[in-house]
């Protein structure tokens, strides 16, 4: 659906050229929620707006359904665009138009006659939700419900795509989740591709099926959800993570393992593992065969359980005290069973 080659941007600055995107390679497939995310300036907004070429990049390809954007007419251009829904964050609604007509406003403009753009709007409308607030004007509506408006708006000229720009960041928590909850419902119900920018990756847990994360304009790390979960490579997916699954242990912890590794009998050894796994290994008894066939201690002292799109994964900081041979074993044996293992020295 979506492809971008070798996509720079290269913004005029004070201080000479500001580099935004630095070839960048993408691939989204029909159907799909891809999500894209970074920290404030790392350039996920100048990507996403390449894909409708409301930026057009310096140099490289944006395929998009089969088409070259940055080779179409004007003329082509416009009509591409209808192909392209966008959500933005914050709302760009007209205060003198009512909900139904901000909704309508791209067939408008497309001078769709009146009679054809309330067929397609009253059903967009019940869709988002806002059917009995048609007649209402913004500032009588939440902002939820604004944003409602802009998805109904979006989806008006019945695109293929649909672009969101941090279309929730100005949202409290739950209101969060129950847009996400309908950009879900359009993704699956009209078979829209969704493209999700965002620096939340509380967002991307609830409804991304892949991701990327981009920094200094750069995609550093891409993979599906659950994967860049429980298996991230760079310091910044880390980061970013972090908010869902603590990448550190709190200071009591690690005051415990200190405790356990004090009072280990001469001759054993002890390890601190961090374990991270996802699907149907969350559901077998793995350690319960560590303590059977292989007669580990196992001190429990920190994780959590959670879903990725139906999918279970978790987190476990576990220590381990006996032979170190055995430990080494089960070690082996973890990662034979597709869990991912990090051994933590402690010290102090």
């Amino acid at each position: 659906m979506i492809n971008l080659r070798g996509i720079t941007q290269i913004y005029p600055g004070p201080q000479g050229p500001v580099e935004a995107l630095r070839g960048i390679d993408l691939h989204v497939t029909p159907g799909e929620v891809f999500g894209i995310i970074g920290r404030s300036g790392a350039g996920k907004s100048s990507l996403v707006r390449v894909i409708n070429l409301l930026n057009r990049p310096t140099s490289g390809q944006v395929m998009v359904a089969g088409r070259d954007m940055t080779q179409l007419s004007d003329a082509d251009l416009r009509a591409a665009r209808r192909e392209i829904g966008m959500v933005f964050q914050h709302f760009n609604l007209l205060s003198s138009r009512t909900v139904f007509d901000n909704a309508a406003l791209p067939l408008e403009l497309a001078g769709m006659p009146r009679a054809e753009i309330k067929k397609r709007i009253d059903p967009l409308l019940d869709l988002v939700g806002l059917a009995h607030l048609a007649d209402r004007y913004p500032a009588q509506i939440s902002g939820g419900q604004k944003q409602r408006v802009g998805i109904a708006r979006a989806l008006a000229s019945n695109p293929k795509v649909l672009l969101s720009d941090e279309a929730t960041s100005a949202l409290d928590p739950e209101t969060t989740r129950s847009i996400l909850d309908l950009l879900r419902q359009v993704n699956r119900e009209m078979g829209v591709t969704v493209v999700l920018i965002t620096h939340q990756m509380q967002v991307i847990k609830q409804i991304a099926d892949r991701v990327a994360v981009i920094d200094a304009g750069r995609i550093v790390e891409m993979g599906p959800v659950v994967d860049v979960f429980t298996r991230p490579q760079q310091d910044i997916t880390k980061s970013l993570i972090d908010e869902i699954v603590p990448q550190e242990l709190p200071a009591g912890v690690l005051a415990r393992v200190r405790s356990l590794a004090a009072r280990l009998e001469p001759g054993a050894s002890g390890q601190l593992l961090r374990l991270s796994y996802a699907g149907e290994h969350a559901y077998e008894p793995i350690l319960s065969h560590l303590i059977r066939e292989l007669g580990l201690d196992l001190s429990i002292l920190h994780g959590q359980i959670d879903e990725i799109q139906d999918q279970t994964f978790g987190s476990l900081a576990v220590y381990a005290s006996g032979n170190m041979a055995r430990i080494g074993a089960a070690i082996d044996y973890l990662r034979a069973n597709g869990v991912v293992v990090r051994t933590v020295e402690v010290t102090g």
